[in-house]
């Protein structure tokens, strides 16, 4: 573990244990005004057939009979959006499993770019959806990227993580992803390090497997959880060695900078250009869906965990939103400062433009800290990061996003009885979770 790293931390979980709080006087039930520029939406899709232990997002189990309505309530949000000015250059669809319901997504998917000037769209999948017929649906319909959660090839690991049985072993996620290459403009595989039981040699394999499939893009995360999902991954794989975490990302860095580019500091691109689920470019976002989140003109909006509450809203005419929580302004420069360099480099002419003087007085401190430990370089044109600099931002937003799986465990344990209910409701028996055919993955 690097000498800066216990310090670093500390620091960081004090900062950004506060990051993503909403507090009941900053409730809100009104949109935000739409800004001037197309910026990038986000929409939630929360089904998943199984519930994977150590997932920190909102998601409850597929259940077709109440999907439908869901995704008209999500179509009838993004028409709302549209009414009141706002225009979206880039589309990123989270969840759970985005593509339980192919149908659904791809009128989602239209509608968004009858209305939009969209450049690009990213989907997340799974490696049982990995159906040529279907991706290709999906790539008329728009997608530029196909994102697909495997986290690692290793079948110890993968039986750990309760996903042995549901998605087959590596080597046919391998197939899989090996037969649907150059349906789209990218393929991104999604991968986890620093899992609990995973060794070097573990991730060597993985890095092997990835440069023999030369997949388009590699996003490479350090374990991220809430710690409701931290106590069940921990009774099924046990704890993950903190000292290995420095290590890992080195070897991932040696292995892959060269023959990738760095899109982000653990997303890695064969191309210049490839579009990243991560906001490192523009100003604000918009998230639709249940218990998803925006930033839009200096504040932090979140819409309702409650599925049920969720559809009444759209229903009746109103937004998704019911909390919101205004950033100051050198909040903003330290959200600037994180998202932008975790790209790579932040602009002196976009501070200026922006911020003005007042950026280098207030953030000073920060500034000062990230150049004596050697994690940026300062030149003339940019706040660059150094490869020192691009672990310490992995730290980073480790940690700002387990801030938000946070206060993702808070917001779904108001709605408790709710998830159960419709969890018990829509429990798929693993033996009926569909597979890609094994026709399918010669071709």
């Amino acid at each position: 573990m690097p000498w800066f790293e216990r310090p670093f931390l500390a620091v960081l979980r004090h900062e950004y244990s506060r990051a993503m709080r909403f507090t009941e006087d900053e409730t809100a039930e009104v949109m935000p005004a739409a800004p001037a520029a197309p910026c990038q939406l986000y929409v939630h899709v929360p089904f998943c057939e199984v519930l994977c232990p150590f997932c920190s997002f909102h998601r409850v189990r597929y259940n077709p009979s109440k999907t439908g309505r869901y995704f008209e309530a999500l179509r009838r949000e993004i028409r709302l959006y549209h009414e009141k000015g706002f225009r979206f250059s880039d589309v990123y669809v989270g969840g759970g499993t985005p593509t339980v319901d192919a149908d659904e997504l791809i009128a989602t998917l239209e509608l968004v770019r009858s209305l939009s000037p969209v450049r690009a769209v990213s989907i997340e999948t799974n490696p049982n959806h990995l159906d040529p017929d279907d991706l290709r649906r999906y790539r008329d319909a728009g997608v530029t990227r196909l994102s697909v959660g495997v986290q690692s090839f290793d079948d110890g690991l993968l039986a750990g993580m309760d996903r042995l049985e549901k998605y087959g072993s590596g080597e046919m996620i391998r197939s899989r992803l090996a037969a649907v290459q150059g349906i789209f403009p990218t393929l991104n595989v999604d991968m986890i390090f620093n899992l609990p039981g995973q060794t070097l040699a573990m991730l060597e394999h993985d890095l092997d497997v990835l440069q023999a499939l030369r997949a388009d893009q590699v996003s490479f995360y350090p374990l991220m959880t809430a710690p409701t999902a931290r106590h069940k991954m921990e009774k099924s794989m046990g704890l993950s060695d903190p000292a290995l975490r420095h290590p890992m990302y080195e070897r991932i860095l040696q292995r892959l900078l060269g023959e990738y580019q760095a899109s982000s500091a653990w997303c890695f691109s064969r191309n210049q250009g490839m579009f990243d689920e991560y906001i490192i470019d523009q100003n604000d976002y918009v998230g639709v869906g249940s218990g998803a989140f925006s930033y839009v003109g200096g504040a932090y909006y979140s819409t309702t965990f409650s599925l049920n509450h969720y559809c009444r809203r759209i229903e009746g005419g109103q937004s998704g939103i019911t909390q919101r929580r205004p950033v100051g302004v050198r909040e903003q420069m330290r959200y600037d400062y994180l998202v932008r360099l975790f790209g790579g480099e932040l602009r002196r002419d976009y501070i200026e433009r922006r911020y003005g003087k007042a950026f280098w007085l207030r953030l000073a401190p920060e500034l000062l800290a990230m150049r004596t430990i050697g994690a940026t370089r300062h030149d003339a044109d940019a706040i660059r990061l150094t490869q020192r600099g691009m672990y310490c931002w992995v730290l980073m937003m480790a940690e700002f996003f387990n801030s938000v799986n946070s206060v993702r465990e808070q917001m779904r344990e108001h709605i408790r009885a709710e998830l159960e209910t419709w969890n018990e409701e829509a429990k798929v028996p693993v033996a009926a979770i569909g597979r890609t055919p094994a026709r399918e993955v010669g071709r």
